[in-house]
């Protein structure tokens, strides 16, 4: 770790909720408190510790998906554009004013990972930039519109599985929202399988059915097909579908659940 390499002390209490660290940090002094995918809402102490507060980078143009799980929230709702945005933190989710947001395209291939790194970096300059303001006396927080607020919720196991009978561009997004983890997961009989990449192609059937196999597992969705390009048994390696294909035997009208 950088901070420590660097002789930096490195504070990890167990809770924040005690007043002995309310106190910790309260001793350390800072100008600001920086928060970044905490995902614990900090006690009004904590809040209260350093002179300008507690500012937090948060991977959405808010008040659009507040909460947890804003990168694959975004991806799952089929979003054209999404952001960072530095705001200071108030006792409610991710609720209080914001100093500053940049905005940032969704690209076709963009999965949670791509995107994730994309807004950090973006986050981590705008950071700079209004610690800055703040030092200089510029900053200037705007409360957020009180339209358009939509909520994060944590991610589930359940949001993960992939239901053949929702349209196939909804289920690729699903499957680049939960890449490169946990992974979009479907069953193949009793064997779970993670779906990795996938692409929408024309097919019709019913929703679940193997429609083809070669260099990919085609298979009928509610609307349309999802063409299966890369995918992980259980207990195996990620490998291509025309490599699962040729160590199974598929019979016709095989279904995924």
């Amino acid at each position: 770790m950088l901070a420590l390499e660097r002789r930096i002390e490195v504070y990890q209490p167990a809770t924040l909720r005690e007043s002995a660290a309310h106190a910790r940090v309260r001793e350390a002094g800072a100008d600001a408190l920086i928060v970044a995918a905490y995902g614990l809402i900090l006690p009004q102490p904590v809040l209260d510790a350093a002179r300008f507060g507690a500012i937090n980078v948060h991977a959405s143009l808010l008040p659009r998906w507040r909460g947890a799980a804003p990168i694959q929230r975004a991806l799952l709702a089929g979003d054209s554009h999404t952001g960072v945005s530095i705001m200071k933190m108030e006792i409610g989710l991710d609720t209080g004013p914001v100093f500053a947001e940049r905005p940032v395209p969704i690209a076709p291939d963009d999965d949670a990972g791509t995107l994730h790194d994309k807004l950090a970096e973006l986050g981590a300059n705008l950071l700079v930039a209004v610690l800055g303001d703040l030092a200089t006396g510029r900053a200037n927080a705007k409360p957020q519109a009180g339209e358009g607020i939509t909520y994060a919720h944590k991610i589930d196991k359940a949001d993960t599985r992939l239901h053949w009978d929702r349209p196939a561009s909804e289920l690729e997004r699903t499957v680049r929202a939960f890449r490169p983890s946990p992974g979009a997961v479907t069953r193949l009989g009793d064997e779970p399988l993670k779906i990795w990449r996938t692409r929408v192609v024309a097919g019709r059937g019913e929703p679940g059915t193997v429609l083809a196999l070669g260099d990919a597992l085609v298979v009928a969705c509610g609307a349309d097909a999802l063409a299966i390009d890369e995918l992980q048994p259980a207990g195996g390696r990620r490998m291509n579908a025309a490599d699962f294909i040729r160590g199974r035997r598929l019979p016709s009208g095989t279904r995924l659940q």
